[in-house]
């Protein structure tokens, strides 16, 4: 399948700043935990990037990752835990903004991850596949890492499947309906982040498939 063109690529800062909270909520997860500032380093990086590097090393397979590639993720991650090791008890006021600020993030990197499978020749499928793993992987290995069971496997608000919606969603209309990438794709990045957004707010949330009150 040939790339599509115009190739959509959304502004470096606004990636970085979804790289910055996403690494944020990492942070945090390190000073409930009580690790220290390498682990919380740690926590911030994998969460940070841990998408983009699932993306780039082991599906795409085109190089060094950006993330290595240029030094302002690094420096993204690394403001993000100066944050919060210098805050962290304050920030619990501020929940609402990144709520808000993880909503975009999880938006922006589901549409890059499908764009980029799709400008590196790889079917449909897998582009939705890659976009939902952008956007969630850093959140996976974060919670791996601290020996908790990754969200996306329990019920709760939708978070995969904001992720699973606005990648498909790009991926219809670039691959089905020959949009333009450079057109859809802020689209599908809205639809992202108001899936999820209306999913906090309204309490839609995915349920266990079986429960032992539930009767056949």
């Amino acid at each position: 399948m040939p790339a599509p063109s115009p190739v959509f690529q959304p502004p470096i800062t606004l990636d970085l700043a979804a790289s910055f909270f996403c690494a944020v909520t990492g942070a945090l997860a390190a000073v409930q935990k009580r690790y220290d500032l390498v682990g919380l380093f740690v926590l911030s990086f994998v969460t940070g990037v841990g998408g983009a590097l699932l993306r780039d090393g082991v599906f795409l397979q085109e190089g060094a990752p950006a993330v290595v590639r240029d030094g302002r993720y690094l420096l993204a991650v690394a403001a993000a835990a100066a944050v919060v090791a210098v805050s962290a008890r304050h920030l619990h006021r501020l929940r609402t903004h990144f709520v808000v600020a993880d909503a975009i993030a999880l938006g922006i990197y589901a549409i890059v991850g499908a764009q980029k499978t799709l400008a590196a020749g790889l079917p449909a499928v897998a582009a939705v596949l890659v976009g939902v793993v952008n956007a969630v992987g850093g959140g996976i290995l974060r919670d791996v890492l601290v020996r908790e069971e990754p969200l996306i496997f329990r019920p709760s608000e939708l978070y995969a499947v904001a992720a699973l919606a606005g990648a498909g969603l790009f991926v219809v209309l670039v691959v089905g309906l020959e949009a333009a990438p450079a057109t859809v794709g802020p689209i599908a990045i809205v639809v992202t982040i108001a899936v999820r957004l209306l999913a906090i707010r309204l309490g839609w949330r995915t349920e266990a498939i079986w429960r032992e009150d539930r009767r056949a």
